[in-house]
């Protein structure tokens, strides 16, 4: 069999989606690729079932909740090798040539693929792979990002993870896609930014605020016109590429959402380090976390249940806090940023 034709036998391709995509309603079009794999894939339905009896604790701080969620079948994805020898000797995961035969998905834009995630930390779990094999580059792809979000907004929301902290394959383009409203954060950014923002510019249709909450630092972009937000997006990453002391694109983590009154909203998590010191220790000092977006989010996940177990608000403000931008970066790249924006 070709490669073609190895790719083709990947794509689901039927009336109901043409349909759904011919009218724009690619929520509606991922809603059907989830049930269609639902129903023909074993591994993703095993583990959407065992999703339900997840356990989940949560902690209330002041203005914002954390979520932990014991999550078992994560476990490959937290203990990730991502160094660039681990990354040569394997075989890239997203490549549409290389994905399990029950695998199917859906074409977006003529560039990228919605793949049911099977190991899921939503209700309704998606990646988003580029058909190319390119790297996991956002300066480059924002503007993809903001027109899938539109694209998805009646149902998801859009994370992107940076190549050092995050992103389990670094070498190849990709998004995850999860079901709205799920993370806390997305409830709570608002309030988050009324006690804890500082509001760099509000002016010419774009709304950009700088957050520290106690446990993480993060900036806010707000607005209803994509190049706006892709402007500022892009002011901003020049100016936190210098203070950046990681030699590819800074540490960041995104969480991209839409809203048909309010716009787009971008929550970008700034960050210093990919894992905690607590990952890396031994015996019964370690704790296997490694956040990413949809942790910094307020759904820290844990496959480990002793883990689990042991988290407590003390270990989430150390380790939020350990992998977030330093207190005193931060404050110099709000000044930084004001200079830029006023």
């Amino acid at each position: 069999m070709t490669k073609l034709n190895l790719a083709e036998q990947n794509i689901l391709s039927d009336s109901k989606i043409e349909n759904f995509i011919s009218q724009n309603n690619y929520a509606a079009a991922a809603d059907h690729l989830f049930s269609s794999q639902q129903s023909s894939w074993e591994l993703l339905k095993k583990n959407y079932d065992a999703l339900k009896d997840v356990r989940i604790k949560s902690f209330w701080f002041d203005g914002f909740k954390i979520n932990v969620q014991f999550n078992p079948e994560r476990m490959k994805s937290t203990a990730a090798k991502v160094d660039e020898k681990s990354i040569s000797n394997r075989k890239c995961f997203l490549c549409i040539d290389n994905l399990p035969e029950e695998q199917k998905g859906i074409t977006l834009n003529d560039k990228f693929l919605l793949l049911c995630n099977p190991y899921p930390i939503f209700p309704k779990h998606f990646t988003i792979s580029s058909l190319k094999h390119a790297p996991q580059r956002i300066n480059e792809n924002i503007e993809s990002l903001l027109e899938l979000t539109k694209q998805l907004a009646q149902g998801f929301t859009l994370v992107y993870n940076g190549p050092a902290c995050g992103a389990s394959a670094p070498d190849h383009l990709h998004f995850q896609v999860g079901t709205k409203l799920f993370m806390p954060i997305e409830n709570d950014i608002q309030q988050m930014k009324n006690d804890y923002g500082i509001i760099i510019d509000e002016k010419d249709k774009v709304n950009i605020s700088l957050i520290n909450d106690g446990l993480r630092r993060l900036i806010f972009i707000e607005s209803t016109d994509s190049s706006k937000i892709r402007s500022a997006f892009l002011k901003i990453l020049s100016v936190y590429e210098n203070l950046s002391v990681y030699s590819g694109e800074p540490m960041m983590n995104i969480i991209s959402s839409y809203d048909e009154e309010i716009g787009w909203s971008l929550i970008i998590f700034m960050r210093s380090k990919h894992r905690p010191e607590c990952f890396y220790r031994e015996g019964s000092e370690k704790i296997l976390v490694s956040p990413a977006a949809i942790d910094l989010g307020g759904v820290l996940v844990s496959p480990r249940e002793e883990d689990f177990i042991k988290i407590d608000k003390t270990l989430l403000e150390i380790i939020f806090n350990e992998v977030s931008f330093e207190k005193e970066k931060f404050s110099l790249l709000a000044d930084k940023l004001k200079d830029v924006f006023n």
